[in-house]
Order: C-alpha cells, then sequence, then structure tokens
C-alpha cells in the first residue's frame, strides 16, 4: 500500500519523508523536480509485547511505502504536480500544511495559511479530475454514436454523473458509489476520490496546541475520507537524534504523550482500511498488513502463494489472549486458540497459523 505525499513548496513534506522513511534527499533552493520514494515501519506495541515473549530471531512490522512528489511551486491551475504517477498510482494522500513561520524560508503564497492551502490543492483535485473525466466523455460519446453498447453507455452515465458533482466543486469522495461504480471509478484513479491525511505542520510555539479548534477546520473534519492530524517537523528532527531515555524525558518536558511520527503512520494504516495479523515464533514474530474483512485463504497468501494453494486450516487466537496466558500451548488448554476455514474474516490484532499441505 502505497501513500503520496504532496503539499505546497516549503511546507516541508520532504522533510517529514525523510523522518518517516529514514531516506533524505537534498533539496536544491527548496525544489526538488523528481519524486522519491521509502519505507516506513509501522509502529504496533502488540508485535513488540508478542517479540517479548518469544524472542525471536527476526523481528518484522509492517510498512507502508510512501512516495514524496515535488513541491507545488506557484498557484498555477493545472499544475502538472498534481499528475505524477506517484500521485496517481498511490492508495491515498497525504497533504502536508505550513503553519510554522520563518523568515529564513518564504512561503510561495507569501503568507501561512493551512485553511487556504488545503481549499487551493483540493480545488486542484477536482480540477485534474474534471479534466479526466471530460476527455473520457469526449471518446465515449463518439464510440456511442457508432455503436449501441450498454456497457459503455452505463460508463457515460456514471461519468456525466461525476463531471457534475466535480463542476459543482465537490470531490468525488464526498459522494456514495456502489461497489460496480467504485470498481470502475478506481480505474481513473481520480485524485479527489482518494482518502487524504491532512497533515499540519506547526511551529515549535504550536506544538501542544490542537490547530484544528479553529472553527475554519469544521468544514473539513466533517467531511467523509479526510482524516487530519499535526506535526513539528523540525521538532521531531531533534527527537529522532536522541536515545530513546533522552527522546522520552524531552517529550515530557514539552507534554507529549506520543511521537508525532508514530500518529502519522497510524493514521495512514487506518485510512488505508488495513490491518494487522502476526505470526509468531522462536525464527521470526511478523506483522502483516491486510485490507479490513480479508478472508482467511486470501491473507494466507500474503505470506506466500504455496500457504494459499495448499490451505488446510488457520489455527487463530486473538493477540491479547496470547499475552495474557503467555504461551500457544496454554491458548489450546484454555480453548481460546480455534481451528478456522477458507472464508474466516481475519480479525485486527489477531495471531494466526496456517496448516497447509502442497
Amino acid at each position: 500500500m502505497e501513500v503520496g505525499i504532496m503539499g505546497l513548496a516549503a511546507s516541508g513534506k520532504t522533510s517529514l519523508f525523510g523522518l518517516l522513511t529514514g531516506q533524505v534527499q537534498e533539496t536544491a533552493g527548496g525544489r526538488r523536480d523528481v519524486s522519491q520514494v521509502g519505507i516506513a515501519k509501522v509502529p504496533d506495541p502488540r508485535l513488540d509485547a508478542l517479540a517479548a515473549i518469544f524472542e525471536p530471531k527476526k523481528f518484522t512490522p509492517a510498512t507502508i511505502r510512501f512516495a514524496d512528489v515535488p513541491g507545488i511551486p506557484d498557484e498555477h491551475r493545472g499544475d502538472t504536480s498534481f499528475n505524477l504517477p506517484e500521485l496517481r498510482t498511490a492508495d491515498a494522500l497525504m497533504v502536508v500544511l505550513r503553519s510554522f513561520a520563518s523568515d529564513a524560508v518564504a512561503h510561495p503564497k507569501g503568507s501561512v495559511d493551512p485553511l487556504r492551502d488545503l481549499e487551493h490543492i483540493e480545488d486542484e483535485f477536482i480540477l485534474q479530475d474534471q479534466m479526466v473525466v471530460e476527455r473520457r466523455l469526449e471518446r465515449l460519446r463518439k464510440d456511442i454514436q457508432k455503436r449501441r453498447d450498454p456497457e459503455l453507455e452505463r460508463e457515460r452515465d456514471l461519468l456525466e454523473r461525476c463531471l457534475e458533482i466535480l463542476e459543482s466543486a465537490t470531490p468525488l469522495r464526498n459522494e456514495t458509489f456502489d461497489a460496480n461504480q467504485m470498481k470502475k471509478l478506481r480505474g481513473f484513479t481520480f485524485l479527489s476520490l482518494k482518502p487524504v491525511l491532512v497533515v499540519v505542520n506547526v511551529g515549535e510555539d504550536e506544538v501542544a496546541s490542537d490547530p484544528f479548534r479553529d472553527p475554519g477546520w469544521e468544514k473539513w473534519t466533517s467531511r467523509p475520507g479526510l482524516a487530519f492530524t499535526r506535526v513539528c517537523a523540525t521538532l521531531e528532527s531533534e527527537l529522532a537524534e536522541l536515545d530513546g531515555d533522552d527522546a522520552q524525558v524531552f517529550m515530557e518536558d514539552l507534554g507529549l504523550e506520543d511521537r508525532a511520527l508514530d500518529r502519522i503512520i497510524g493514521e495512514s494504516y487506518r485510512l488505508l482500511g488495513l490491518i494487522s495479523f502476526f505470526t509468531v515464533g522462536e525464527d521470526e514474530c511478523r506483522a502483516w498488513s491486510i485490507l479490513d474483512g480479508t478472508e482467511a485463504l486470501e491473507a494466507a497468501g500474503e505470506i506466500h502463494s504455496d500457504i494459499q494453494r495448499g490451505f488446510i486450516r488457520a489455527e487463530v487466537v486473538p493477540g491479547n489472549e496470547l499475552l495474557e496466558v503467555g504461551s500457544l500451548a496454554g491458548c489450546r488448554q484454555r480453548g481460546t486458540l480455534r481451528l478456522e476455514g477458507k472464508t474466516y474474516k481475519i480479525v485486527d490484532g489477531e495471531v494466526v497459523h496456517f496448516r497447509f499441505n502442497v
């Protein structure tokens, strides 16, 4: 699963990308012309606790792929930055908004206003999608004139509805579509249909405040498909240079309960509709990412195609039960370790062992 990171130039999004992935690329004059991709580990205290029980040789958390695209330089409508493949193919988008003041780094719009910047970016999503819809409708109408095709007519009707939505300055994620319509729409990789995590990059003087208390955010926080959090990238950079104990003391001095980076990764994970199940043992304790509602047979395929092909049963126990008892043998004795079939839907936090034969 991939999250595309975007924002106006000088928003701090590339610094945030580096903190999330540990992959840092210098920018020339504050502007980078190519995208960069990196992997972030998903923090999960449940996996840490399971590893403490099994003391495995290998410890593998779940991951998310982040793609950082070049910063949007100005107000030109239809800017090609919005059409980069990394945004189109991403499963979700992260929009980084600048809320910090800086005399050293000018804001491309001349002043700091995250609500204005979010409005501008959403408008661009809508504009880009509108252009895609108009081009496709033009071709569809010509094809339908040549031959009657019910499938093409259904697509035309769906896209005409989308065009009406977009022309009313409304993102497609605000609307409800049935499963077949969503399947068709996903093929167009519409930007305004994707879920969005809005990250407000605050200054150090704002780190203890909640920017979303401003009444101006109400119209955004009530919209579907959006999640919101804040970060102070400069402060997170300082925390990243400290060891665990020193970082904890630093956070306590600032009155922080958690790392903003962990919160961002967790919010991205949830926004993608992902859950984790675990495999455990002396060799490895590992978290596996699957979509919520995934059945056992498909989850087995995430580990290996042979396990999916030779699937017999899944041995399942809730993770919190295993942590309480301390061993799989103890869970068997309690009767909380059970056998499930191919169509069982894996629940977040479960420890699963797949029985298979090939």
